[in-house]
């Protein structure tokens, strides 16, 4: 039989099943990742694989681009959801993740990976790196609801919010790793280009680029009398804004990954009312649904396959397993004490950061421009520690959250929270 019309046939059912299942795993403690491993674990075992076998050790080109699509595009749907108003206060957890927490998982996995992995510097660091920023393709199931719905406490903002922007805000310890790998120069040298460029202007430039982008689409969807884009009425619209945001903020080498989700806000905070952004993040969220699926499907299938997973020995385990146990969660935890969240909320959040693609597209983007020693082990380590993610937090997930919502609903005297408007 002809594979591409196997092919063809698996992947109808696939794209049904993107549609159908989140109705079904709502309650149940299992999450749609989870469910697409599976397929691909069981696709790879039968006697009707799918046609490409994209190992990404192999055809590390495909998986960055593919697995960059559709964090950009997840990161808009993420930007277009958020309710509440930015500031300093408001997004108080955000900034207590992003500027301490994210740190001080990458200083802690690129010790585990120097001294238990015996990776060199560059190696330890692109580890780090990669697997510091949580997912926010993955980790839908405990982000905030779709625009106006009101789906907005605390544990959801916080990390939705930081899914948002430690995706890009991971870069320059990237650039660094590859800086390291490649680099004849001395460390001065290294450090000052490294600041300046990859730090300062990247950084700058995409946060300026995104905000400027989101204002003009705003101006464009709602300002102009009778022919805004909004009277389109088009999904689209999301697509359109997203790779165009993304190309031009990396033409003035800006930081694509931050312009994409900052434009987003921004273009959110032009007219907050509007039914619009709800037709945009739903299209957005079916576009991420349906590449995510294919993606998981894919690396499901590849991982039956063994060799991925070739490397793994137990140094590696050991790695994944302090990583998941007490990296994020110890970061977390103290990055939010003094903020005033209760105990239970501290913990959710500190425990609930999900790895997944991002992570993939960094190690891909990083391996593409460098030789790094050990390559194969970071990716096993990273691989572990993806598929160990989606697998507990996937399990977890569903009931941890309704403790959570159970826990608020119960409350007498719920602590005061910042306004979101």
């Amino acid at each position: 039989m002809d594979p591409f019309i196997i092919t063809l046939s698996i992947l109808g059912v696939v794209i049904l099943l993107t549609a159908w299942l989140p109705m079904v795993l709502k309650r149940l403690p299992l999450s749609l990742p989870i469910i697409c491993l599976l397929i691909g674990v069981l696709l790879a075992l039968s006697p009707y694989p799918l046609l490409p076998r994209f190992n990404p050790l192999e055809n590390r080109a495909f998986t960055e681009r593919m697995t960059e699509i559709v964090v950009i595009i997840s990161l808009m749907g993420a930007g277009l959801k958020i309710d509440r108003r930015i500031g300093l206060r408001r997004w108080g957890a955000t900034w207590r993740l992003l500027g301490i927490a994210m740190p001080l998982t990458i200083g802690a996995i690129a010790v585990l990976g120097t001294h238990v992995l015996n990776l060199g510097a560059a190696s330890a660091l692109l580890l780090g790196a990669a697997l510091a920023p949580t997912d926010p393709v993955l980790a839908s199931d405990i982000q905030v609801g779709p625009p106006k719905t009101g789906e907005e406490d605390e544990v959801r903002f916080a990390l939705t919010s930081e899914a948002g922007l430690n995706d890009g805000l991971a870069f320059p310890f990237v650039y660094l790793a590859i800086a390291i790998a490649v680099s004849v120069k001395d460390g001065t040298a290294l450090f000052q280009e490294w600041a300046f460029v990859d730090v300062i202007w990247r950084l700058a430039s995409g946060i300026a680029a995104g905000w400027a982008a989101g204002k003009l689409f705003g101006m464009l969807s709602f300002r102009l009398r009778g022919r805004g884009l909004a009277k389109t009425k088009d999904g689209f619209v999301a697509l359109g804004m997203t790779f165009s945001i993304y190309g031009m903020t990396q033409m003035i080498q800006g930081y694509g990954f931050v312009a994409v989700f900052v434009a987003a806000v921004a273009f959110r905070a032009a007219e907050r009312e509007h039914e619009f952004h709800e037709q945009l993040h739903d299209f957005a969220e079916q576009i991420e649904r349906l590449l995510m699926m294919v993606l998981l499907v894919c690396l499901g299938s590849i991982v039956a396959t063994g060799p991925l997973l070739a490397a793994v020995d137990w140094r590696v385990i050991l790695v994944a397993a302090v990583t998941l146990v007490f990296v994020r969660p110890l970061s977390g935890w103290i990055c939010l004490a003094g903020s005033g969240y209760p105990a239970g909320e501290k913990l959710v959040i500190s425990v609930f950061g999900i790895r997944g693609l991002g992570t993939i597209y960094y190690l891909s983007y990083a391996t593409g421009q460098a030789d790094f020693e050990g390559a194969n082990i970071v990716w096993a380590t990273a691989l572990v520690i993806i598929l160990t993610s989606i697998m507990v937090h996937g399990v977890a997930v569903t009931p941890t959250m309704k403790w959570v919502d159970g826990v608020r609903s119960k409350s007498q005297k719920p602590m005061e929270r910042p306004s979101v408007h």
